[in-house]
């Protein structure tokens, strides 16, 4: 049987969404600043981390952004196919909660109408949709705003498909390396591998969304995650770029089948508040 939703109804969760994900940070990330602020080898490093835990803890009692680049909107939707919208578009409910979300919120307005003639749309839309069918009759939605101090580091390489595991682990934590301070470290990565260029650069953003410190569940990515974390720990960027043993929070592959003639690999950095929030319908 077709379950009916109505267009009124995702533009609300999307617009609670876009408010909790701005103000909340996920409880993993909290958990792995936390944590760091215990190892951290610098004291300025810890200082700084002591003060990012400050930060999102008055966020949240105040109702207020965790940063004050409240990011595109990138929506994650998984779409039940037996699942009906009605009353709108997808696109026009989603950017309807997104605009209310970022209104309502007080949140910033970021996004310009146009790339080179940059006029802001004053409501923070269009969104970013990624749009996925799946079995059943329930939609799932993640919004996941996305700041571009950090954004703007992403990096994609074409490797030739004779790449090795090590060469691809070189590419990202060279990626985190020239980044410096510029993603506001501690960092997540996300890396993409296979597919198409357009697929890596997806995997790689979605990558963002898996819980820090949840590695793979392939030992053999799990592994590279675990290396590539270690070596830019060891870069000695540190928290904000001002040294410390804790540069990366946590490192996610998403891999997927790619063409025997090869094999694209993107890098996405995501901040210290690296945020997202998750709903069911």
């Amino acid at each position: 049987m077709v379950r009916e939703i109505q267009a009124e109804t995702l533009s609300d969760v999307v617009r609670t969404l876009c408010i909790q994900a701005n103000t909340i940070l996920p409880q993993d990330l909290r958990r792995a600043i936390e944590e760091a602020g215990e190892a951290e080898a610098s004291p300025v490093g810890q200082a700084i981390l002591g003060d990012l835990v400050e930060n999102y803890q008055f966020a949240q009692a105040k109702g207020l952004p965790i940063c004050q680049d409240t990011g595109m909107a990138v929506v994650f939707v998984d779409w039940g196919q037996d699942c009906r919208l009605v009353g709108a578009s997808l696109e026009d409910a989603v950017n309807d909660g997104v605009r209310r979300g970022y209104l309502e919120g007080h949140l910033r307005l970021s996004v310009v109408a146009d790339p080179l003639r940059r006029v802001n749309t004053n409501d923070n839309t269009p969104a970013i949709v990624h749009l996925r069918m799946v079995p059943g009759n329930r939609v799932d939605i993640t919004v996941a705003p996305k700041g571009f101090g950090s954004e703007n580091m992403t990096r994609l390489k074409m490797f030739n498909p004779s790449v090795t595991a090590e060469q691809v682990e070189d590419f990202v934590v060279e990626t985190v390396s020239q980044a410096g301070s510029n993603p506001c470290p501690p960092v997540v990565i996300g890396v993409g591998l296979g597919g198409t260029s357009e697929v890596a650069a997806q995997l790689a953003k979605r990558a963002l969304l898996r819980p820090a410190g949840e590695g793979h569940p392939d030992p053999f990515y799990r592994e590279m995650e675990e290396r590539i974390l270690e070596r830019v720990n060891r870069l000695g960027i540190g928290p904000q770029g001002l040294g410390g043993s804790t540069t990366a929070l946590s490192a996610a592959i998403l891999a997927y089948p790619t063409h025997i003639a090869g094999l694209p690999c993107a890098v996405n950095l995501g901040c210290h508040v690296t945020r997202h929030a998750h709903a069911v319908i």
